[in-house]
């Protein structure tokens, strides 16, 4: 084929590609926000663990409009695999409060903040000591001694991948995170508290009432997940930046916990869920409905959609 042909030939393809490129400009500049940050419990599924179809529907158009759609969860690779599968958009997922970035596509991390061996011994040793139940995580797996009372055993059942170990052959290497059940608090700001004074060393602590989820509505379990030292979910805000060149002021973060508050603060705007911990409602500057509703739907119409 001769230069003259080539060049004609490919002259649709370039015309194609210059449209493309034009309304991919067009988009960017009649929205308002070009990524947004997703809690998953609480905030993307409803009570039955699924996305509203109006959320489901607006979220896969402003990703078909070049708008990236991040999900930022405390869930595990394997725990959020689901919702993603649902999702339909296999962009990289914020797991473990922003300890790992996750890969759906090849099922790999691309990002992780394992804990010191020191902070994990004394995790350990605080849960051995104090009688806390301590869930201990890393890619591909968690692991668990026995569960020693009915509440906890339900607390450990919805556990995706779970383990049951002697607490002595517990992984003790290499760990994303350590989940401690309390029975002996009301207030799991106060279990925070007591865990960070007995580790003593840099780390990044999230801590919630186990019955702010759907599933454990009656149970009186308070929570701490002990994370080596990061900005919490504020990470996607970085991820961001250095993955696809989105100033935060152009990032919107959505959610309804503490957990949440680090990216709220992080994000050009931060949405709290109706049905938000008090902390949540507190850190961000707008809220929403529900997560049984079509709330955040609305929100990516306006914001994303036009």
């Amino acid at each position: 084929m001769s230069d003259a042909h080539s060049a004609a030939a490919s002259a649709p393809d370039l015309a194609n590609a210059a449209s493309a490129a034009s309304s991919t400009s067009a988009a960017r500049a009649t929205r308002a926000y070009d990524a947004i940050l997703l809690d998953v419990d609480g905030t993307l599924v409803d009570d039955s663990g699924h996305i509203h179809p109006r959320t489901l529907a607006a979220l896969r158009e402003a990703h078909a409009r070049g708008a990236i759609v991040m999900v930022a969860t405390g869930r595990s690779e394997s725990g959020v695999a689901p919702v993603i599968e649902e999702l339909g958009i296999d962009n990289p997922v914020l797991v473990y409060n922003g300890s790992g970035l996750w890969e759906p596509k090849t099922d790999k991390l691309l990002e992780e903040r394992v804990l010191s061996n020191r902070t994990i011994a004394r995790t350990l040793e605080l849960c051995e000591r104090a009688g806390y139940a301590p869930v201990v995580m890393k890619h591909g797996l968690k692991a668990a001694p026995p569960p020693a009372t009915p509440a906890l055993e339900k607390a450990l059942s919805r556990l995706t991948a779970l383990e049951f170990r002697a607490f002595a052959q517990l992984p003790r290497e290499y760990l994303i995170r350590i989940t401690l059940f309390s029975d002996r608090h009301t207030d799991s700001a106060e279990f925070e508290r007591e865990v960070a004074a007995a580790i003593d060393a840099p780390i990044y602590l999230t801590h919630f009432p186990l019955s702010h989820l759907v599933d454990h509505r009656a149970s009186a379990l308070q929570v701490v997940d002990v994370h080596a030292p990061s900005r919490g979910k504020g990470e996607g805000v970085r991820m961001l930046r250095e993955r696809y060149g989105i100033p935060r002021e152009r990032v919107v973060a959505v959610g309804d916990a503490t957990n949440d508050v680090p990216m709220f603060e992080a994000a050009g705007l931060g949405v709290a869920m109706q049905c938000s911990m008090p902390e949540a409602h507190a850190a961000a500057a707008r809220v929403i409905g529900d997560c049984n509703s079509g709330a955040i739907g609305e929100l990516v119409e306006e914001l994303f959609l036009g």
